[in-house]
């Protein structure tokens, strides 16, 4: 069964936080919105500063990290910029 409701809970971690400004916010997308559609609302909503970091982001969905534009958002999404190691 496909979910429709509203609402992707996204949590954004090292760089996407600083882009954002905020460490987790609520899209109003629906839940079956792609990947895409959630990269192309923070570019919009955010500018080039968050266009940089999703250019090179992860996304964490249901435990599976992935670039897949593709897969299906579902209720929440984390954004993992690459993390400098040391």
């Amino acid at each position: 069964m496909v979910e429709t409701g509203t609402g992707i809970s996204v949590r954004y971690f090292a760089a996407a936080a600083d882009a954002a400004g905020c460490t987790k916010e609520t899209l109003d997308l629906p839940v079956d919105a792609p990947l895409g559609r959630v990269k192309s609302a923070l570019v919009a909503k955010y500018g080039a500063d968050m266009e940089k970091v999703l250019s090179v982001a992860a996304f964490l969905v249901d435990s599976e990290l992935t670039r897949d534009l593709t897969r299906t958002a579902g209720h929440q999404v984390d954004v993992l910029p690459p993390f400098a190691g040391g």
